[in-house]
């Protein structure tokens, strides 16, 4: 018997302030340093979906989000170099001030006009804020290996 598929799951954060979006500036990671991402991380193995992405909030921006504050903004099935299923929420409220808690791997955290998303941004997560604006609950960024 030949093993099951395996998708890697990962969590984001759409911190929202008004009209802007908190963005990461990766650096010295291997991957896609030098462009900005958002808030993320891989889901550890009997972690709800919600729990991960709280505790990545905590981790990487040092602030406190009950995960029933969390709403599922979209959903990206994704192929680059592996294929993943990356859930994007957004927190109605969080505690603490947002500051960098891992300057090893992130250069700056920013706030930018969602509207207006800097060049270096992240291809597919460009393509998931669009998605997340207008509403639509899945998506697909598709890149042949």
């Amino acid at each position: 018997m030949s093993d099951r598929f395996k998708l890697i799951a990962a969590v984001y954060l759409l911190f929202r302030r008004g009209d802007e979006i908190l963005l990461l500036l990766r650096a010295n990671t291997g991957y896609e340093d030098g462009k900005y991402g958002l808030v993320s991380g891989h889901v550890d193995g009997d972690e709800p979906l919600a729990a991960a992405a709280a505790r990545e909030a905590r981790e990487e921006a040092g602030v406190e989000i009950d995960p029933a504050d969390l709403a599922l903004r979209t959903v990206m099935h994704r192929r680059q170099d592996d294929e993943r299923v990356e859930f994007f929420f957004e927190p109605t409220r969080w505690r603490g001030e947002i500051r960098n808690m891992e300057p090893d791997k992130c250069a700056a955290l920013s706030w930018f006009p969602i509207g207006r998303l800097p060049d270096n941004t992240i291809p597919y997560v460009r393509e998931a804020i669009a998605r997340c604006r207008e509403g639509v609950p899945y998506s697909e960024f598709w890149k042949p290996s």
